[in-house]
């Protein structure tokens, strides 16, 4: 399909005026390249605005904030206010690795090409936003305020900071996913209400004088201040455990957190979006196109996701340092049979097309139409994790709407083969479910991913071997990793695949000690896999495992737990993963002699032999007889 440059969203004077308009109602400051699909926030409600609302948006991306300052300058002053969206990725997680060392590219700027954006863009962005135009309105969103929304431990400044609204000049925060929160702060500002009024919008913060806070009762949590929680890191512990739960609620209570004089009042969350309104964002006329001025150069996120559709939002997994359901909820909001099949043909008609959907996917890829047996049960509960620490007994793990949506997109003559790449919970999939109807098709559902879906390589995410680090990170244990490996092999060998499983595992994780990866190293060397996917923990705001790791304890318990904070900690954890490397072995052993385990040395290096293992990277394909294997 052809399009000129007035099917995006206007970046520049030109492009306003080739739409007819001479002046815009909202300009939108994006910190990510500005790429016109539904998987970029900026996208979304731009043209949620625009489409939906009626009003006239522009989008700047990644202004340049070092400058005479004119990219915040040239749309001038917009009819109802100024919009942040900070990027797809936190802006520190984009930047830092795990190491606190400065990452060499970005994914979501053109060619990959780094600093494009400063730290904390909601901060700079709003910053010279309200010194230019001091009356305007502006409202941050994205996950980077959605996270920082209270007082939180920020890991690469190492300290606790208070509620992104203290440090940043916005008028209010808009959490999580932000289309019916956006519209209606449109609709209250275009009727002439002032923006300090606006104090009351489900899933928005707002700062407040201290004087507004209400006594605690049943629908208003007071949460420790900034002040006590600085001075008391229990303080803070205590805290995330309200605000996580009054998140996953179906509707939870107001929090309020006083800062000094004043106060962060957080408006509870909006019940997830039925079909029809999740319909309706995704349905949006998008391109699916970086803008053309990027005409030339790569974005490498779109590269990534340009072949792929979303099918649902949220998840219900609460794993310990994910942020997923602290952003999108842990109620799963699924868009109809129709709008996926339509967003399919759509991909099947973009240039380069070869007939592969790269992922029919989501947050967890087979979390599609999930929910609650009984809904009424869903609405009263304030569990973070569906699945842990086991599977609820209210929870419908039917698989067959998923099973439906993939038959239908094979179906279609213009798709030779669709892949799943986003993360499959095999928990979810292998669970009984009592009903032998469901427990039929969630089996064949587990066959037809491995028989038809893989794309050589099935990604799963066990995180670690240990039950005890495995129950903090609120994962299932390793014994069901096994059994899911033996379907896996089975059917590679009877299919006669060379397919390969690649797991997924955290080093440093809260509860994790040196031994614990000693065991991950054994038991990985027993499966044959050398591993490739692997990262150390990075504490991000707003998960329980970085309230963990900060404070020492658990939020829910209270216990201490051991984390490995400094650096030398984290890379003796490390070195474990890579014990089949000549050069790491020296170490691994100095250090399991200085902890007094030389049976632990036996097991791993049997006999005192070392095998390099595969030269390549990653297990060896199933099925295929592996000559290094003793």
């Amino acid at each position: 399909m052809q399009y000129t440059v007035t099917d995006w969203l206007p970046t520049s004077v030109k492009e306003m005026k080739l739409r007819g308009w001479d002046e815009v109602d909202i300009v939108i400051f994006s910190g990510d390249a500005y790429v016109d699909h539904p998987s970029f926030g900026a996208a979304v409600i731009g043209r949620t605005l625009m489409e939906i609302g009626g009003y006239r948006v522009a989008i700047v991306p990644q202004p340049n904030w070092q400058d005479d300052l004119r990219d915040f300058r040239k749309f001038g002053r917009p009819r109802l206010f100024f919009g942040i969206s900070p990027g797809a990725m936190d802006s520190m997680v984009n930047h830092y690795t795990a190491a606190r060392r400065r990452r060499s590219d970005d994914a979501y700027t053109p060619d990959g090409r780094h600093g494009m954006r400063p730290d904390y863009p909601t901060v700079v962005y709003s910053g010279i936003l309200r010194k230019l135009y001091p009356d305007v309105p502006i409202i941050a969103g994205g996950i980077e305020a959605s996270l920082r929304r209270n007082s939180h431990y920020d890991y690469w400044q190492d300290r606790l900071r208070p509620s992104i609204l203290a440090d940043a000049s916005a008028d209010m925060v808009a959490y999580g996913m932000g289309e019916k929160t956006m519209l209606a702060i449109a609709a209250e500002l275009a009727k002439g209400t002032p923006v300090k009024e606006l104090t009351s919008i489900p899933q928005t913060a707002v700062m407040l004088p201290l004087s507004e806070m209400p006594e605690a009762d049943c629908d208003n949590i007071i949460l420790h201040s900034y002040e006590e929680c600085k001075a008391c890191k229990a303080r803070q512990s205590e805290n995330f455990k309200h605000i996580e739960q009054q998140s996953n609620r179906y509707q939870g209570a107001t929090l309020w957190q006083p800062h000094g004089k004043r106060v962060v009042k957080v408006n509870p969350m909006l019940p997830p979006m039925t079909p029809e309104e999740i319909d309706r964002s995704f349905d949006l006329s998008y391109t699916r196109l970086p803008h053309p001025r990027y005409k030339g150069k790569r974005i490498p996120a779109f590269d990534m996701i340009k072949f792929s559709v979303n099918m649902h939002r949220g998840c219900f997994g609460g794993c310990a340092f994910c942020t997923i359901s602290a952003h999108q909820g842990k109620f799963i909001a699924s868009r109809s049979k129709d709008s996926i099949m339509r967003e399919v043909r759509k991909v099947t008609q973009m240039e380069g097309f070869k007939g592969y959907i790269s992922d029919l996917g989501g947050p967890s890829a087979n979390m599609y139409a999930m929910g609650g047996k009984n809904p009424e049960i869903c609405r009263k509960c304030m569990r973070p994790s569906c699945l842990h620490p086991r599977p609820c007994n209210n929870l419908n793990n039917d698989h067959r709407p998923l099973l439906d949506i993939y038959h239908a997109v094979d179906a279609l003559p213009e798709v030779k083969k669709s892949f799943i790449g986003s993360g499959v919970r095999y928990d979810l999939s292998m669970h009984h479910n009592g009903d032998p109807r469901i427990d039929a098709a969630n089996r064949q559902y587990n066959e037809e991913l491995i028989r038809s879906h893989v794309s050589g390589r099935l990604k799963v995410a066990p995180e670690h071997t240990e039950d005890s680090v495995l129950d903090i990170m609120r994962k299932p244990s390793f014994g069901l990793f096994y059994d899911f490996k033996k379907i896996f092999d089975r059917l590679n060998e009877r299919e006669n695949l060379r397919q390969q499983l690649i797991p997924y595992f955290i080093s440093s994780h809260p509860g994790c000690t040196e031994i614990d990866m000693a065991e991950l190293a054994i038991k990985t060397r027993q499966l044959d896999f050398r591993l490739e996917q692997v990262q150390d923990f990075t504490p991000t705001p707003m998960t329980v495992a970085t309230e963990i790791y900060y404070s020492g304890c658990h939020p829910y318990t209270g216990e201490k737990i051991f984390t490995a904070v400094r650096p030398e900690e984290k890379l003796a954890q490390r070195q474990y993963f890579f014990w089949y490397d000549r050069a790491y072995r020296s170490g691994i052993i100095a250090s399991l002699n200085r902890l007094h385990r030389p049976d632990i040395i036996r097991r791993l290096f049997p006999n005192n032999s070392f095998s390099p293992g595969h030269a390549r990277r990653g297990q060896a394909p199933s099925g295929v007889p592996n000559k290094r294997r003793r």
